[in-house]
């Protein structure tokens, strides 16, 4: 409908209002008196003449202001121009303070305020943190990181027996007319070793094996049995493929006088076994064997080796009352995150047999040399060494104050949750005083006991080392002090593991800095930090180093990565 003349001309008279588009961050930061006056706009001024007049009521001059304020805002926002702080604003925008982080590494504000970092997917800031798609913030782990683990490089256990192995088992489980009895002796993880290489001479004599018989040990007096330290059951469940192992001598072999045979060489092969043993157990049907330990070779076939490993890392498991301990333990180390294990060889009997000194005090180092006299049958090889020349060469164990340097070096935060393995030091524990003032959190399997949760072990030291055996292999990172039965199962079982941390002091290389009392910590730390590059339990083939336990460097024999072990599947 068309508008008529008087109402045109009416709404001539009336006050004309005009709107403009502001953007929201210019409202944002401005007062409402001031935005009053920029969305009305004035009247325009009766008494001017001038159409250029410059008057504070000319609106060309407001839209000018309008603009260079429009202006400056949106450079504001494109290109993070801070040049002032706007004294009316609570919180100034500026992104270019720098910021604060506390113990735990969380950036903070000037203003106390949590600060959140905006990263693309796959960047990281100066914190190390890495921003994951899906928004998730991972820490990342430096190189100087302690708990970092080392890279297992996809090696997996893998025991895949050949076809003729799987063909010769059928025929030696069915022969049940011979059988190898074996008395196993020392300490616990001694005597585990010696069941491995028990299980492996059944298998190449054909024999079923009895169960072996632990040897009462003259140190301390431990007179348990197989069953007492480990699952008898699971033993033989396990085995049940490659060995025929029973609890006792069947009836029909009572009576028989066993062949005993106690010359076994070091480092015996499969081929000698069988020369010299096949005909004597045919003969007699049973044969007994003593002192095992380190007697079969350690470069074996390739199904022989894979059957070392079957017997330490699947085999032999601790009892249940021993694993349901053990574990308790572990998880209350365990409750308040991640823990440090540290096997201590600090024991009277460690330096007598070692040809060591404790170097606490004259009074020590005499009780030490006057045992050692006494039993000389006691100490290890190399007695032509003096106690200088074996500790330049890395055969004593590490003291106190030297693993307390030693984990500073390598940047053991100073609140880590530390468990020791290892029995009563000579001197008693104030010789561990400089561990615990620099870690104070600093237990042992006393320490975590509830009362009476040890008492049944009191006087079994091969469950009490059990027991510390259990501890220490669930740990985060693992420290023996030196090498040692226990150190060299724990390095096999945690590389079998997935390679969990294994630190092993190069004590022959930084023992020279330990001695150089002139040299500055910082130094110290940095050369000790960078001989340990390659000892954190990273995969180490055993075919570099003849003569090694496979029990201890599990690849490639034990442990193969996913195409090798496609490969061994089609083979088989």
């Amino acid at each position: 409908m068309a508008l008529s003349k008087n109402s045109n001309s009416s709404s001539s008279n009336t006050k004309k209002v005009s709107y403009i588009s502001v953007p929201s961050q210019i409202i944002n930061s401005l007062s409402s008196s001031s935005l009053q006056s920029l969305l009305v706009s004035p009247k325009k001024s009766s008494r001017s003449t001038n159409r250029f007049s410059f008057s504070y009521r000319n609106p060309r001059i407001w839209f000018f202001t309008l603009f260079l304020v429009s202006l400056f805002g949106m450079l504001k926002l494109g290109f993070n121009v801070d040049p002032i702080s706007l004294p009316f604003s609570r919180y100034p925008c500026s992104t270019n303070h720098p910021l604060s982080f506390n113990g735990e590494q969380n950036a903070e504000s000037h203003l106390g305020l949590a600060q959140e970092s905006i990263l693309a997917p796959g960047s990281s800031n100066s914190n190390g943190i890495i921003q994951l798609d899906g928004g998730k913030n991972e820490t990342l782990l430096t190189e100087g990181d302690f708990w970092k683990q080392p890279d297992g490089l996809g090696f997996k256990p893998c025991l895949g027996f050949t076809s003729q192995y799987r063909r010769d088992s059928n025929s030696i489980l069915k022969n049940r007319w011979k059988y190898l009895l074996v008395v196993v002796s020392g300490g616990m993880n001694q005597q585990r070793n010696q069941i491995v290489d028990a299980v492996v001479i059944a298998r190449i004599l054909g024999a079923s094996l009895v169960v072996p018989v632990l040897q009462v040990n003259v140190i301390w007096g431990d007179e348990s049995e197989f069953a007492d330290i480990f699952d008898l059951e699971h033993f033989k469940d396990v085995l049940a493929d490659d060995v025929h192992i029973v609890s006792s001598l069947p009836s029909t072999h009572v009576m028989t006088r066993p062949v005993e045979e106690k010359r076994t060489p070091l480092h015996a092969s499969p081929q000698w076994i069988r020369a010299h043993y096949l005909k004597r157990i045919n003969r007699e049907r049973v044969l007994l064997l003593r002192g095992l330990d380190s007697r079969l070779s350690k470069d074996l076939p390739s199904d022989l080796q894979k059957l070392r490993c079957k017997v330490a890392f699947q085999a032999l498991r601790f009892s249940p009352r021993i694993l349901e301990l053990g574990n308790k333990l572990a998880s209350r180390m365990r409750n308040q995150g991640q823990y440090l294990s540290l096997h201590l060889r600090m024991e009277k009997d460690v330096w007598v047999r070692t040809g060591c000194l404790p170097g606490l005090t004259p009074e020590y180092d005499e009780i030490v040399n006057s045992e050692r006299e006494r039993h000389p049958e006691l100490l290890t090889g190399r007695s032509n060494m003096t106690y200088q020349e074996r500790k330049l060469a890395g055969l004593c164990p590490l003291t106190a104050l030297e693993v307390t340097r030693l984990l500073k070096a390598l940047e053991a935060p100073k609140d880590a949750r530390i468990y020791w393995a290892g029995g009563e030091p000579l001197g008693g524990k104030e010789v561990l005083e400089p561990l615990t003032k620099e870690f104070p959190q600093f237990y042992n399997k006393h320490d975590l006991a509830l009362p009476g949760e040890l008492e049944p072990f009191a006087k079994k030291a091969s469950v009490m080392a059990a027991i510390d055996y259990i501890v220490c292999e669930k740990s985060d990172v693992f420290i023996p002090s030196h090498g040692g039965n226990m150190g060299h199962a724990l390095q096999g079982q945690r590389a079998y593991a997935g390679h969990k941390k294994y630190i092993t002091p190069n004590k022959r290389q930084m023992l020279p800095y330990f001695m150089n009392s002139s040299l500055p910590e910082s130094d110290f730390n940095r050369i000790v930090k960078d001989l340990h590059r390659e000892s954190l339990g990273q995969p180490e083939l055993r075919m570099s180093k003849a003569g090694k336990d496979v029990t201890k460097h599990p690849v490639p024999e034990c442990m193969c990565s996913d195409r090798q072990q496609q490969q061994q599947q089609s083979d088989a």
